[in-house]
């Protein structure tokens, strides 16, 4: 059973059963298999509780008050992001008209009440695997259209910048590429920009289109470099902004954007933000610039605000975005704000950040992230 705990670690059952006796056998079975489980006693709690808990599998009782089985189906296939769960009913007796709506309903399967364990963890596991299976090839294919189109999200090589060490830890959900992207601009010696964006739309659908609308934006901005009378982050982002609200082709798609400016003369860097998260800053003590501007795409005439700070050595800057704030612990905690903060504050004087806060994360997260992972470390040499 060591091996089966092992291969079923970490995988979430939802099972929605009215009858208590029966659900305390069907959760005592399926965590003896090693399964995570949580319960409902009727569809509409278990609607609620799939939307929280975003589960693997869903196991559903036909027969139950308030919503049955079949109304809780329709319920999770309205549902963008639940209807993608491996579903299966619960039945206690096999009749051809339950069994002939359920396959209509586009289930995964049937399990009969009074089988045996064996039976019940052999179907559950054989529906995961060919889940699985069905991922791995979307995956495959992506990834192949990917090296097609020679699409790339972020740059192979961190920038060359006199008097700053750049770098950045991109890590795409299950290996694909996504939301996330990278890009570094360098206006003219002394001025580098530095861009990180999160196209809104979470994991498998996101990719179909953030890698043409990274390109956008790209193009955009380069635009917007050309056409801005002095170098400002906030005019850069506005003019990315309105070309973005005008173009009806994206106008339902909405992007966070960090725009850093460094001028390596001054030392200075400028800073505005459309929807992110806040540029964390380690001076003196560690600290956050709060953007507070609007999503791009969301509002043409949204107001966006450049600030300033003066670097010393050994001043580092953080931009990062929500998949490292929103990723959770097997007990559900999100590593947020307060995980990000402490994961620099607990690295040694003349210990390397970036590193710090990779491990603490994965630790923190056993390595299982929920969305793309991006963080970009600015260093003053």
């Amino acid at each position: 059973m060591a091996d089966a705990d092992k291969k079923h670690n970490g995988i979430k059952i939802l099972l929605v059963e009215d009858e208590l006796n029966i659900a305390k056998l069907f959760e005592f079975n399926l965590k003896k298999a090693g399964f995570i489980v949580e319960i409902a006693n009727n569809g509409k709690a278990g609607y609620e509780l799939a939307k929280e808990v975003n589960p693997d599998l869903i196991l559903s009782d036909i027969m139950m008050p308030e919503i049955d089985g079949f109304e809780f189906r329709k319920l999770i296939l309205q549902d963008p992001e639940l209807k993608k769960i491996p579903f299966v009913f619960l039945t206690a007796k096999g009749e051809e008209e339950d069994i002939l709506e359920g396959y209509d309903l586009d289930i995964q399967d049937y399990i009969i009440k009074t089988a045996s364990t064996k039976v019940v963890i052999a179907k559950v596991s054989a529906i995961l695997n060919s889940h699985k299976k069905e991922r791995a090839k979307v995956v495959a294919e992506v990834q192949q259209a990917a090296d097609n189109m020679r699409a790339t999200v972020v740059p192979k090589t961190f920038p060359v910048f006199d008097g700053y060490e750049i770098r950045h830890w991109h890590v795409p959900f299950e290996n694909v590429p996504g939301g996330d992207f990278i890009d570094y601009f360098k206006f003219d010696d002394d001025n580098l920009v530095i861009i990180l964006g999160d196209v809104m739309g979470k994991k498998w659908g996101a990719w179909y289109f953030a890698v043409a609308y990274a390109g956008y934006v790209r193009s955009a901005i380069r635009f917007a470099l050309q056409t801005v009378q002095d170098l400002s982050p906030a005019k850069i982002i506005t003019k990315v902004n309105e070309s973005v609200c005008k173009d009806e082709r994206i106008a339902e798609v909405f992007i966070t954007l960090s725009v850093v400016i460094i001028n390596k003369t001054t030392n200075k860097i400028k800073y505005s933000g459309a929807g992110d998260l806040p540029l964390v800053y380690r001076k003196d003590k560690i600290d956050y610039i709060l953007s507070k501007g609007l999503l791009l795409g969301f509002d043409e005439s949204s107001e966006y605000n450049d600030h300033e700070l003066d670097l010393n050595p050994g001043d580092e800057l953080f931009l990062l975005t929500d998949g490292i704030m929103e990723s959770r612990n097997k007990l559900e905690e999100q590593f947020g704000h307060e995980g990000f903060l402490n994961s620099i504050k607990e690295t040694p004087a003349g210990g390397d950040s970036m590193e710090m806060i990779k491990k603490t994360f994965t630790d923190f997260t056993n390595g299982k992230f929920e969305d793309d992972v991006s963080l970009i470390e600015i260093k003053k040499l």
